[in-house]
């Protein structure tokens, strides 16, 4: 091949790191190896995760670790984590700068997360997969900020994710079965060390009756990662 001509193009254009950083959404591998699934803001400090294998609980590690130096981890930070949705915001007692520092997804403005992205893609060869986050989404904010991503030169966006109008009802069963909701609003009250081991969420939803599993023999199925 003709090196002599790529070498002369890299030295006058530069190049790109190709093939050495690709950003990807790695959701799975992320939790089991214990790193965030992306280069992202965090979605939520503590939630759960469904997927075929069932149900588990994904906690910000690094969180972990600070509120432990402050004394703040306790059943009761972990029922106010619950509550708010891995949310810190709203918890008094956390200091500002630690709300700063583990602030989630939603509570970044969108703009920001586009602008980010438009500096990061100059170092990265191939197309990121952008995760658009919007609280208080509404047709006049989605035009501004796709319209930004474009004027930014991003190659892509990925899914477009919004906070819900209403919120499911947050419980905690204790091993004698009983269930104790959380007020939807203020602190999240203090429940005991049995009651945390378990956490169930109550929707007004009727269950839906075309669930479709993953076949191997299915070529159409999109369900794996």
């Amino acid at each position: 091949m003709d090196w002599d001509a790529l070498r002369a193009r890299i030295a006058a254009h530069g190049m790109r790191n190709s093939n050495c950083v690709a950003i990807a959404p790695t959701a799975t591998i992320s939790n089991i190896i214990g790193v965030d699934a992306s280069i992202e803001p965090c979605f939520g400090n503590l939630s759960v995760k469904s997927n075929l294998s069932g149900e588990f609980t994904v906690i910000n590690e690094s969180l972990v670790r600070d509120l432990k130096k402050l004394g703040l981890w306790d059943d009761v930070m972990v029922m106010d984590l619950k509550h708010f949705d891995g949310s810190l915001r709203r918890i008094d007692r956390v200091p500002e700068e630690l709300k700063s520092l583990y602030a989630t997804a939603f509570e970044v403005e969108t703009q920001w997360l586009v602008e980010a992205a438009a500096r990061r893609q100059k170092w990265i060869d191939q197309a990121q997969s952008l995760n658009i986050y919007m609280a208080g989404a509404s047709g006049k904010k989605l035009d501004e900020t796709y319209k930004l991503a474009w004027l930014r030169g991003l190659k892509t966006t990925y899914y477009l994710r919004t906070i819900s109008a209403s919120s499911a009802e947050k419980s905690t069963v204790t091993k004698s079965g009983q269930l104790n909701s959380v007020a939807n609003s203020g602190s999240a009250v203090y429940v005991a060390p049995a009651a945390v081991e378990a956490a169930a969420v109550v929707e007004d939803t009727t269950p839906a009756t075309d669930v479709k599993f993953c076949s191997i023999d299915n070529p159409d199925c999109e369900a794996c990662q």
